[in-house]
């Protein structure tokens, strides 16, 4: 096979699994945002913010899976990429006692540090206080399975099953929306009965999981033996990503606990709540990244950073324009939204959700530059450097609420304050790792997104100014800018053979509904 048939075959692969991806994630949008609303209101707003601090506890210790979860997922798509499937399969084994391991490591800091923490540190009612001790006892257990099913997910992602990820992440989606009915159902403590059956849920994916990757994958059969050869390695290379993964979370947790102390756990509901809504658009454009990743590692294992360089602009450009597909009219219209979709909406869930959404964007960006990092192995930098300035947000966050005023907004402005320096300390690490890194291009593809984003938003602004909110608003905006945006992209940031490809396939699935 030629150089060119095979890029050419990657990009269609690339473009398939973004679509599965893709379209996974618009139910999964449609989903999380009915669930969310009916949860809040079954749960109320107190409750809904337990859910969230307690659950944010356990996941300050999820940093550890975090590290062994980007180890796992790195080796095994460099191997794959070398064409050595005998070594991918010591690589899984290696890496299957190493999260069992860790599983029972988080059990044990979190029935101890975690525990102290939340019975002492955490402003919770105290007339729910026993309730709060189960969820974090159930959100402790759903952890571990989550930990344990990692190695199976990264053979998924590296196998480039992108479809089978897709389908078994809508059925994950779907069980949760059954857990909504199941709630007004049950007579009993409504919080408890959520984190229990949230629970059976991820043991029944991670059991979905498992079945799929060793029917299917020869590579993830467990050996009871650990590769000492290939355990060094991977624990040298999880052993700085364990310092990046510990400062981003303990970042983000850390706000949370910051603004609990602060404000209580109403704020904490109205965070939640702002979280769920970026993190459902962030991970709609992330599955452009998640498409990317295994095609920059394994290119890189090739020595083909031509194609490195490539994939890498490309995943930058299409990103940012994705996401600020979302972004923009979401961020023009989200007070609308929010009453629409949640009937009473807590203070401040807006305003920290339009704040959030505008510093994901320079997190995606980052994380492609992160993808080139960790292809090469090298990551002790990035991950002190990067580490050390998520995690200085905390501190700052402290500060700015203890002695320039208790606003709320302040610990989000913080945090989209210090994107664009993680940025340019990336790439400044990028660039010395890998010499062959284009930082200009790579540049003018993220700078492109965004000037191609902006001028999509033209025709929208005058709706949104001369037209009284309402739903029809909402609807209009949204619209305009996307098809707006849509016809930009295609034209102008497509390139030339990835828009033959797309127009090929979608004459071929006209034809294919005209011969039904």
């Amino acid at each position: 096979m030629t150089m060119d048939n095979e890029n050419t075959l990657n990009r269609k692969k690339i473009a398939k699994n973004t679509i599965m991806l893709y379209t996974r994630m618009i139910l999964y949008v449609l989903v999380t945002l009915y669930t969310s609303r009916v949860i809040l209101q079954v749960l109320g707003v107190d409750d809904f913010g337990i859910y969230g601090i307690v659950g944010g506890v356990v996941a300050m210790f999820s940093f550890l899976n975090s590290t062994m979860s980007s180890a796992t997922s790195r080796f095994i798509t460099f191997y794959l990429g070398k064409g050595d499937k005998e070594e991918v399969r010591n690589i899984f084994s290696t890496a299957m006692l190493l999260h069992i391991g860790i599983a029972v490591l988080i059990v044990l800091l979190a029935e101890t540090v975690g525990l102290w923490l939340m019975e002492t540190k955490l402003v919770i009612p105290i007339d729910r206080m026993n309730s709060a001790r189960v969820v974090y006892q159930l959100s402790i257990f759903t952890m571990a399975v989550q930990v344990i099913q990692v190695p199976y997910n990264a053979s998924i992602i590296s196998y480039e099953r992108m479809d089978v990820y897709a389908y078994v992440e809508l059925l994950n989606v779907f069980l949760k929306l059954g857990i909504v009915f199941l709630l007004d159902l049950i007579n009993f403590d409504k919080l408890i009965i959520y984190s229990f059956l949230v629970f059976v849920v991820n043991l029944l994916i991670a059991a979905i999981y498992r079945l799929y990757c060793v029917t299917h994958f020869n590579t993830c059969h467990i050996k009871w033996i650990i590769r000492r050869d290939l355990l060094f390695p991977m624990i040298s290379y999880s052993g700085w990503d364990l310092y990046g993964n510990a400062c981003f979370t303990l970042k983000t947790q850390g706000i949370s606990i910051v603004i609990n102390n602060f404000f209580g756990v109403a704020l904490n509901a109205a965070s939640s709540i702002a979280g769920s809504v970026t993190a459902v658009v962030s991970n709609l454009a992330s599955n452009i990244v998640q498409a990317f990743r295994p095609q920059i590692i394994k290119n890189y294992a090739k020595g083909a950073f031509g194609n490195v360089n490539e994939l890498m602009s490309s995943a930058a450009k299409y990103t940012v324009l994705l996401f600020m597909m979302l972004c923009f009219p979401l961020s023009l219209e989200i007070k609308q939204i929010m009453g629409i979709w949640l009937g009473n909406v807590p203070d401040y869930a807006s305003e920290f959700c339009v704040i959030m959404l505008w510093t994901c964007p320079f997190a995606l960006v980052n994380n492609i530059l992160t993808i080139a990092v960790h292809a090469t192995g090298m990551i002790r930098k990035i991950s002190f450097y990067i580490g050390s300035i998520h995690l200085l947000s905390v501190p700052i966050v402290y500060v700015v609420l203890k002695h320039i005023g208790q606003e709320p907004l302040y610990a989000y402005y913080v945090t989209l304050g210090i994107m664009p320096l993680a940025i340019l300390v990336n790439i400044l690490i990028v660039k010395r790792q890998m010499p062959q890194f284009i930082v200009r291009k790579y540049i003018y593809n993220v700078v492109y997104g965004f000037i191609l984003s902006f001028i999509a938003s033209i025709p929208a602004i005058p709706i949104w100014l001369y037209i009284s909110p309402s739903f029809f608003r909402v609807v209009l905006v949204f619209f305009t800018y996307i098809i707006t945006l849509m016809s930009l992209t295609f034209f102008l940031a497509i390139d030339e053979s990835t828009r033959t490809i797309i127009i090929a396939y979608v004459k071929g699935k006209i034809k294919s509904l005209k011969n039904i």
